[in-house]
Formats: structure tokens, sequence, C-alpha cells
């Protein structure tokens, strides 16, 4: 086979998954409309015909500007790998003689730069135009341009520092660099996971003390029966962004971290909100958390291995009809192979993610004892953020990382008629 030949086969596979992808979300969108005005089972009470039609609409909107996104994503990517641009973009950044190090740092943080900015009406144009139609933007364009310049910045610095050390590591070890840069980037994760919460998340967020001290009490008391100690329980200005809400756990080891947002406090009443939560309790005591933890340290330390096997072998830069290719340029290279197999493999662990999500709400179930109440609470959020009720089922299989919502909702008050809850074990 010929270089020209493995090139066009390369730029078939990948055009191949795109175009499925865009089919996927094409019958989605056709099994929305169809059913855009059936009212789920358990969600009677909550939804009007009106939220219903709008739910729809916002849902339809956000997925063509998602499409519309990936599609731009498709031919940016397919002109820079198979139209001679990275080709053209390695020559300079090595005309410029810099070291070993420096070259990567450049090259990757113009390539990012670049990217940065391409996107920006995407962002514009989500925040500020169909996220405004919908009622949810908050975010003035001021806040939005200091978020920009402060996520920039850090992103910026992030890759710097990555490649720094990592390319250090590949000058000192060049036979073992890949285990190194394996348990540095392990390292650099898991310091992320302990620093965000008190470094990075400020910088774009307020975070203070939970107003009502009645239910940090019952927070606190439902966390004691799972066995956790939660050293903070705190909320969010979200509402200064947007009018979506959410809650999350942060932290890792036995010390957990609440943050709520200020919106989803406005909405949701006090069982519901300790059902949410014992939920996401549910995800540390069945060590979802860890597993996932494990499962990417495992994929992450095979495609290093993977990388330094396959760049030993000198065939890289011909697969991509290249004469020559810089070690950065490689990466650039060996990541867009490495994405074919895992956008395959991700439905499985999507599937995986569902199962998780099903353990989580039993915990909570069990936890609470008021399984109704998460099951109010996912009919209040998939209200009030418009969320979409009738995927498709393949579509939904092959991306959702939790079950159908409807799924869910009709789980939950089936364990509440059955009286089937028991206490929480791990």
């Amino acid at each position: 086979m010929t270089a020209e030949t493995m090139k066009t086969t390369l730029l078939l596979v990948y055009l191949f998954i795109q175009a499925s992808e865009f089919a996927l979300a094409w019958i989605n969108l056709k099994h929305l409309k169809r059913h855009s005005a059936d009212v789920p089972p358990g969600f009677e009470e909550s939804l009007s015909p009106e939220t219903l039609r709008k739910s729809a609409e916002y849902t339809i909107a956000n997925n063509r500007l998602s499409l519309a996104e990936s599609l731009f994503g498709t031919l940016l990517v397919s002109l820079f790998l198979f139209c001679g641009f990275i080709e053209i973009y390695d020559r300079w950044v090595t005309s410029l003689s810099l070291s070993f190090i420096l070259q990567g740092i450049l090259f990757f943080i113009l390539l990012h730069l670049v990217q940065t900015i391409l996107e920006i009406p995407f962002s514009l144009y989500r925040n500020f135009i169909l996220e405004n139609r919908y009622g949810f933007n908050t975010m003035t364009p001021a806040t939005w341009l200091c978020d920009f310049a402060k996520s920039t910045l850090l992103s910026l610095l992030l890759i710097s520092l990555l490649v720094a050390g990592a390319f250090a590591l590949i000058l000192a070890s060049p036979q073992n660099w890949w285990l190194w840069v394996w348990a540095f980037l392990t390292v650099v994760s898991l310091s992320l996971i302990y620093l965000s919460p008190m470094v990075i998340e400020p910088l774009f967020s307020k975070f203070e003390p939970l107003h009502s001290a009645e239910l940090k009490e019952a927070i606190q008391s439902l966390m004691g029966k799972a066995g956790l100690e939660v050293r903070n329980v705190l909320q969010m200005d979200a509402s200064r962004r947007s009018k979506h809400s959410n809650a999350y756990f942060s932290g890792i080891g036995k010390v957990k971290r609440i943050v709520l947002y200020d919106t989803l406090l406005e909405r949701l009443d006090t069982p519901e909100i300790l059902a949410v939560l014992a939920h996401e309790a549910g995800h540390w005591k069945r060590h979802h958390i860890l597993k996932r933890l494990a499962a990417t340290e495992a994929v992450t330390l095979f495609s290093c291995f993977a990388a330094f096997y396959l760049l030993n072998q000198g065939s890289l830069p011909a697969l991509f009809d290249l004469e020559q290719a810089s070690f950065p340029a490689q990466l650039v290279l060996l990541g867009f192979l490495f994405s074919l197999p895992l956008t395959v493999f991700a439905p499985l662990g999507n599937w995986v993610s569902r199962i998780q999500e099903r353990q989580a709400d039993r915990f909570a179930a069990d936890l609470s004892a008021t399984p109704e109440a998460l099951a109010s609470a996912l009919v209040k959020m998939s209200r009030d953020n418009l969320s979409n009720l009738h995927p498709h089922p393949l579509y939904a299989a092959v991306y959702y990382s939790h079950p159908q919502v409807v799924e869910r909702v009709q789980t939950l008050l089936t364990l509440k008629n059955k009286n089937t809850l028991r206490v929480p074990s791990d």
C-alpha cells in the first residue's frame, strides 16, 4: 500500500466515523420531533404542554449548534492533517531552531491558541443567543471576557508545564520515557483533583458556606449515615452565569467537599436536595470514582507505551504521506490515530457509566429511604434545564453516560411502590 493510499484510507475512516455521528444526531432529532408532544410517565404534574414544546425546541437548537461546531471541527482536522497544513506549520516551528523542550511548548500552545480563537464564535452564539433565547443566560459580556481570559491563560500554563515536564523526561530517559511520562501525568492529574477546588474553581466562581444551617446539618447527618466525612458544604453563585442547576462532590480520600449551585437551592426542597447528594455519595461508596481513575490511568499507561513503540518504528510520517515530521508533530499524528478507536469504544465506557449511575440511584434510594424525592428532583431539574425527555434509544446507548431520565424516574417510583429499600453498605 502506497503512502498516498494509506493517507486516503485514514481520511475515509475518519470521515466515516464523523458521518456516523452526524447520522445518529439526525435520527435523534427526528425521534424527538415525533414524540415532542408526549408527556412521559411520572412527569404529568410537572410538565405543561408549553414547557414540553420549549424543551424540544431547545434540544433541537442545541443539537444543531453542536452539529455545526462538530462539522467545523471535522473540516479543520481534515485540512490540517490531510491537506499539508501540518507540514507547513511543522517546518515553520522547526525553522526557529529552538531547544527540544521549547519547540514542543511552542508547537502545542500555538495550536491551542488557534483552536481557542476559532471556537469563540460558537461560544458567543451559545451563550448570548441560544441560551438567552431560552432564558438561561445571565452572563454579561464582561464576565464572559474575564472567564475567557482566565481559562485561556490557565490552559496555556498547564499545557506548557505538561509539555515541559514530559519532554524533559523524554530527554532524560530515551528508552523508558513512556513509563516516566505516565507517572508524571498521573501525579499531575491527581494533584489537580486536590488543587482545583482550592485554586482553580475560586477563580471563576464565589464559594461560601451554605446559608441554611438546618440544611447543612441535615446534609452532614445524611453523609454520616453513609460513612462519609464532609468538611465543607458550600454554595456557589452559579446564577451569575446561568440558570441551569446542579450539585457536585469534590475532593479525594476520606474528606469530601459538597458544592450546591444557588439555582439548585432555589428550586429543590430539602428532601430532594438530600436525595441528589445521596446519589453523589453512592458514587463514592460504590468506589466509582476510584474505578474511573484506575481505568483512565490504565488507558493512559497503554497510550504512553503505544506512543513509545510507534514513534520508535519511524513510520508515522509515511502514514500521512509526509516525508518527515518533528517529534511534536508526530505526537499530533498519534493523537489523531488514537482518537479513532477511542471514538469507537466510547459507547462501552458510557454503558459502564450508566450501570454505575443506576447503582448510585439505588444507593440514594436506600440511604434516604425516599426514592420519590430523587425522582421528584430529577423531574424538576429536567423541566428547569429543558432536558431532552425523548432521546432515540440508539443515540442514548452510544452517547449517554446516564440512563435516560424517564427510565430513572420510573425505576425510582417502582422502588417506592415495592418498598424494598435497605440500609446501604460497602
